[in-house]
């Protein structure tokens, strides 16, 4: 017989697959290869995350909330997504899908702490950020959401040991994603938001050899990520395979869009182009674009 918290736990996870459908096409579209509980837990990962972003930068904006009652806002949700981890339940059904899958992976508080330290800098508001504070962000809220998810895709393999390798291989794949939506949102971020993400660079004077750096550094972020998700179980390594070769396509768009371009409009991949990356994860083939 199902109980009572069984049954909400469904729903929980029910409303975080609706976010992730509502919210994401690349990464959306990558977890539907993965198992359906494995996509579950990715799906309140991502929900949890975006629910914190759209605090910061999103609708509570829209809706008036000034930045203290954002902050406020967001350090009430880090309590209680702590709180729900603890004692396995939650009245906010998103907190409570992440802390029922935390309990079910391992992610423990230590993952969680530095995302929220991340979204707290959005919140509080800053011009630029330089070279450390750059790192501690992207570390708080990409590579440890990428280590939130290697837990997720372990229990496909039941039992999978992660290791310092599968480790780095994670952290280095949520900050290949991090910053490729740095770059792709640099209009809107500086227009909008008065924000710049990449230290010692000026959105109003960005250069080619500005746009050329970060790519690069992507590159290099995604080749370690490829290396190291070769060793994950079958479907995770397909979604994840599906999920780089994505934002690998969405980098080379970058590499080929002037820079003085990328200061005035958003780039993206057409969907069909996204079906094509898609079709060669589940074949096992390299997706277009560098390796």
């Amino acid at each position: 017989m199902t109980s009572g918290l069984d049954l909400y736990t469904r729903t929980a996870r029910l409303a975080s697959a609706r976010v992730i459908r509502a919210y994401s096409t690349s990464f959306g579209l990558a977890s539907r290869l993965l198992p359906r509980r494995v996509r579950g837990h990715i799906a309140d990962v991502y929900a949890l995350v975006r629910v914190a972003d759209e605090i910061v930068d999103g609708p509570a904006a829209e809706a008036g909330v000034a930045g203290a009652e954002r902050r406020s806002l967001l350090d009430a949700l880090e309590a209680e997504t702590l709180a729900a981890m603890a004692r396995g339940f939650s009245a906010n059904l998103v907190v409570h899908a992440f802390a029922a899958t935390s309990r079910q992976t391992g992610i423990a508080a230590d993952l969680l702490r530095p995302f929220f330290s991340s979204m707290r800098m959005d919140a509080d508001g800053f011009v630029a950020l330089d070279e450390a504070a750059y790192r501690a962000y992207v570390h708080g809220s990409a590579e440890v959401v990428g280590s939130m998810c290697l837990r997720a895709f372990a229990q496909e393999g039941r039992g999978m040991a992660i290791d310092d390798g599968l480790e780095e291989g994670a952290r280095r794949l949520g900050a290949a994603f991090q910053k490729v939506n740095f770059l792709r949102d640099l209009a809107d971020d500086h227009r909008r938001l008065g924000r710049s993400y990449f230290p010692g660079i000026d959105p109003l004077a960005f250069s080619e050899d500005d746009k050329l750096g970060i790519v690069a550094e992507v590159d290099d972020d995604l080749a370690v990520a490829r290396s190291a998700l070769t060793r994950l179980p079958p479907a995770s390594r397909r979604a994840t395979a599906a999920a780089a070769g994505l934002f690998g396509r969405l980098n080379e768009e970058l590499r080929v869009t002037p820079a003085a371009e990328l200061t005035r409009r958003r780039v993206s991949v057409p969907r069909a182009v996204k079906l094509r990356v898609l079709a060669a994860a589940v074949a096992g083939r390299p997706a277009a674009g560098r390796a």
